[in-house]
């Protein structure tokens, strides 16, 4: 009898072990929620950047930087940037998650159109906005990327060379953002480009921290 019970308790250990390894599917509730969830983290630390005057790294950057160049909203900017990024997610990722990433991107972009009648930054610290807005922005992209989306742009890019080539895809954005933040100096001042390096380490640092294989078996 005990030999029985051992047995039966070895074969839950496995099945609970088979479970952990290869993940529980995410319902199509959890999949809805947590874009939510992600694309309000996303769109309240671009508000908070976007206040201060700064940038950050990926395509939230990108938009951010062109928006001080050019006469048009953050969000149409995000947008028309992402267009290509998303063709280039339908080939290297997939429907399902090109799908995903467009969502996302529209949704963001709508939800920047009505902030300025929903959520108005009179004053700000550039220290808290470049960290808070980073991190807000990197909690965004995580929650995505947790439930098979973007946020678009460059962010595509590193999950596919995470996937497909196994870089960890923070230490990828990191290269892009320093890239993004070394052309803001024609732009903006030196002293707001580095609060915007801040924000950018913060958003990339979320990913290196909890986007790492193998850590989170959820699909």
């Amino acid at each position: 009898m005990k030999h029985e019970t051992g047995a039966m308790a070895g074969k839950t250990r496995g099945a609970i072990a088979a479970t952990d390894t290869i993940g529980v599917p995410h319902s199509v509730f959890e999949d809805i929620y947590a874009m939510i969830i992600g694309m309000a983290f996303v769109v309240v630390g671009l508000v908070l950047l976007k206040a201060a005057g700064l940038v950050t790294g990926g395509v939230a950057g990108i938009a951010l930087l062109a928006s001080y160049v050019f006469p048009l909203p953050v969000g149409t900017i995000f947008t028309l940037v992402n267009i290509p990024f998303f063709l280039f997610a339908y080939f290297t990722m997939g429907p399902r998650f090109a799908l995903k990433s467009t969502v996302a991107s529209f949704g963001i972009t709508f939800a920047l159109a009505a902030m300025p009648q929903t959520f108005n930054v009179a004053f700000i610290n550039p220290l808290f906005a470049s960290f808070v807005g980073g991190t807000l922005c990197g909690m965004g992209i995580l929650a995505l990327a947790r439930h098979g989306a973007g946020v678009g742009g460059t962010g595509i890019v590193t999950l596919w060379l995470q996937r497909e080539r196994g870089i960890n895809a923070g230490i990828s954005q990191v290269c892009i953002d320093a890239t993004i933040l070394l052309a803001s100096l024609a732009t903006i001042p030196a002293g707001r480009v580095a609060w915007s390096a801040l924000s950018a380490v913060a958003m990339s640092g979320m990913v290196v921290a909890w986007h790492r294989p193998g850590r989170y078996t959820g699909r």
